[in-house]
């Protein structure tokens, strides 16, 4: 995989190309935001390890931007440990958020994790009855007019529109919208399903009790 992996800490920068380039990936390590965007438009990486006490542009406004025009696979890798912190980092389109300091293992193990839910997103054209989704600009009609999502209520959407009629079980969910995240609220997978059926259809997502959730792709 091509990462692009972002530290200003060259101690530790150093040694995260290493074990990066030894799991086999290309690795290209900047040490400022400024350049971020200018390599993810050049196709120079398929996902990116982010710090986010970077000089100049702050990681949080880099990850902004590159959400902004892209999809890329983005980890936050930061000493911001507050609950405050990971929610906006998550909330800005992080796909998920490592702590400092870390075992590599588990830093390969996110970045491959992060990679395959991806993967998973590329359909970029999606029509199911009255729904379209337009991926490259994520936007979602309902009978021809336009709604607005949240970040999380589109990547939902999009995950259970991608296998309609596919049952999808609550923790898959749970991780796709919040990663590895132990500090999710119990009922916060049901308020975007919800949001969801409140700004769509009250019949487009169904609940299966105690399995998990399905798009009915018989909806007209």
């Amino acid at each position: 995989m091509k990462v692009l992996f972002v530290e200003d800490d060259l101690l530790l920068g150093d040694g995260v190309e290493t074990a990066l380039r030894r799991e086999g990936h290309q690795v290209t390590w900047l040490t400022e935001g400024e350049s971020v965007l200018e390599h993810v438009e050049q196709g120079q990486a398929e996902a990116v390890i982010l710090d986010l006490g970077l000089p100049g542009i702050d990681g949080m406004e880099v990850l902004r931007r590159i959400r902004a025009a892209h999809d890329i696979p983005v980890l936050i890798l930061t000493a911001r440990d507050s609950l405050e912190d990971r929610i906006q980092g998550l909330d800005a389109g992080a796909d998920d958020y490592v702590l400092k300091p870390f075992d590599v293992d588990e830093l390969h193990a996110r970045l491959r994790a992060i990679s395959r839910r991806a993967g998973g997103r590329t359909q970029q054209n999606i029509r199911i009855g009255p729904l379209h989704i337009d991926h490259a600009r994520h936007e979602v009609s309902w009978k021809e007019r336009l709604v607005k999502l949240s970040r999380r209520e589109y990547t939902l959407l999009h995950e259970l529109a991608q296998h309609p009629g596919q049952v999808f079980t609550r923790p898959h969910l749970e991780k796709l919208l919040y990663g590895c995240s132990d500090e999710i609220e119990s009922n916060a997978l049901e308020v975007h399903i919800h949001h969801l059926r409140k700004k769509l259809d009250s019949n487009l997502i169904v609940t299966l009790r105690g399995i998990g959730y399905r798009l009915d792709d018989t909806i007209e």
